[in-house]
């Protein structure tokens, strides 16, 4: 999934002839990263509110069958999945604006995006664990395996987002 790409295609025709004017096309560039961030972000946390929804699912099932040892854990990791998602929803762009009087360099955009794209492979796991768990609650299998990766999985992730928040913060003249 290329954002940056799918922004830039759907530039109008003025868009595209403002881009030559000197200065805007940096500008322009900048919008267009933090257009394609914010529509990575989105995603992000649509699978993550999936992932959730699943969950809660779960959770339900085991209340209706009596299986209560586990509720904890599904609550735990119910809150390690919520918490990601709403970091991911609520985190800086990394970029004020054009008028601001702090502004982000390109590079630490494209870090940022690139810290991004690359929670798309812990959103995944997340979702993977979750339907590893779905399958074993079907089949009245052993759930603890399947839990601890849920588990696993939210806290790598949650892991991997503040290594971000890291990086945004220790950057080395982040600020133009």
């Amino acid at each position: 999934m290329d954002f940056q790409r799918d922004v830039r295609d759907a530039w109008s025709g003025l868009e595209r002839l403002a881009a030559k004017i000197p200065g805007y096309h940096g500008y322009k560039e900048k919008e267009t990263r933090r257009e394609a961030d914010r529509l990575l972000r989105q995603h992000l946390v649509a699978q993550l509110d999936e992932a959730r929804r699943r969950l809660i699912d779960i959770q339900r099932r085991m209340l209706d069958s009596g299986g209560l040892r586990m509720l904890d854990d599904v609550d735990r990791a119910l809150i390690k999945v919520q918490k990601l998602g709403d970091m991911i929803r609520t985190a800086s762009y990394g970029y004020a604006g054009l008028f601001d009087a702090i502004k982000v360099k390109e590079e630490l955009l494209d870090v940022l995006y690139r810290f991004d794209s690359q929670m798309l492979e812990k959103v995944e796991a997340i979702e993977q664990a979750v339907s590893a768990l779905v399958a074993a609650q079907e089949t009245n299998g052993d759930l603890r395996p399947a839990m601890d990766q849920v588990i696993a999985a939210a806290e790598e992730a949650n892991r991997r987002w503040r290594e971000r928040e890291e990086a945004i913060v220790q950057a080395p003249d982040a600020a133009e």
